[in-house]
């Protein structure tokens, strides 16, 4: 791991925090670079970059790169304009990530694995979403070495695990939780909450049926009771009238 504890020697060095350059060529490459971007900031307490500009060099504002998906291991998280190495307790990003575009070419992208090796990545990734291709390299002494099988490669760094595979890649939490992209967990929210307001609704009629219930209930308890209350009145009404037969000298036993 990289550090470097060095300082700006010119006050004419800009470091500008923009490099003039779209974030991305098109949707497919934009959605990944989000995607991973945002997945790996709710994972990890350490600082994740995208598309930001990484100065290593205090004395030189030309060396730099803007990697689509950088993380910075015990770097907190936080606004920054550009990742400046010597402003990080000399940290470098251990990982990065690069979407590619079409108009990516092959020499452009050894540049850029050339500049991380150099400045001490420890792992970096490549994903061609529109040929769905990926490649790792993890570093072995001074040199980034290819990954020769990535189909379930697990990153030491992020214990994240990868499948390439059809229709694209998917990425795997440390716990085998798939990653999902935005639209996904939007559709997920929604099939949540269409779920959730089923649930709502039986519950509700299960409230209305266990109501009717209750109501019918209690009028069969009130028909109960006026039942009781007729038998009670017929009863001392015949009482009554045994009384009077019994004054007249008669037995009402006797038929």
């Amino acid at each position: 791991m990289a550090r470097r504890s060095l300082s700006p020697r010119s006050s004419k060095l800009q470091f500008p925090d923009s490099d003039g350059q779209p974030l991305a060529d098109n949707t497919r490459q934009l959605q990944w670079i989000m995607t991973l971007k945002g997945y790996l900031d709710a994972l990890l307490p350490d600082f994740v970059g995208g598309d930001l500009l990484w100065y290593p060099d205090p004395t030189d504002d030309r060396v730099r790169r803007a990697p689509d998906v950088l993380v910075a291991l015990g770097r907190p998280k936080g606004h920054r304009g550009s990742y400046k190495q010597w402003e990080e307790d000399g940290v470098a990003p251990q990982v990065v990530f690069e979407i590619r575009s079409p108009s990516n070419t092959g020499p452009e992208m050894a540049r850029k694995r050339a500049f991380y090796e150099h400045h001490g990545v420890q792992e970096y990734y490549e994903y061609d979403p529109e040929r769905n291709i990926l490649q790792g390299w993890v570093r072995g002494g001074d040199q980034l070495i290819e990954i020769a099988r990535m189909a379930g490669w697990q990153s030491p760094l992020l214990a994240i695990r990868f499948h390439p595979g059809e229709p694209e890649l998917r990425i795997a939490h440390p716990d085998g939780a798939p990653f999902h992209t935005f639209i996904e967990n939007r559709q997920r929210a929604e099939a949540e909450h269409q779920r959730a307001e089923a649930e709502h609704q039986r519950a509700e009629q299960e409230a209305r049926r266990a109501a009717q219930a209750h109501r019918h209930a209690e009028s069969e308890q009130r028909r109960a009771a006026q039942a009781d209350a007729h038998a009670e009145q017929e009863r001392e009404r015949a009482e009554r009238l045994a009384g009077r037969l019994r004054a007249l000298g008669l037995d009402p036993e006797q038929e």
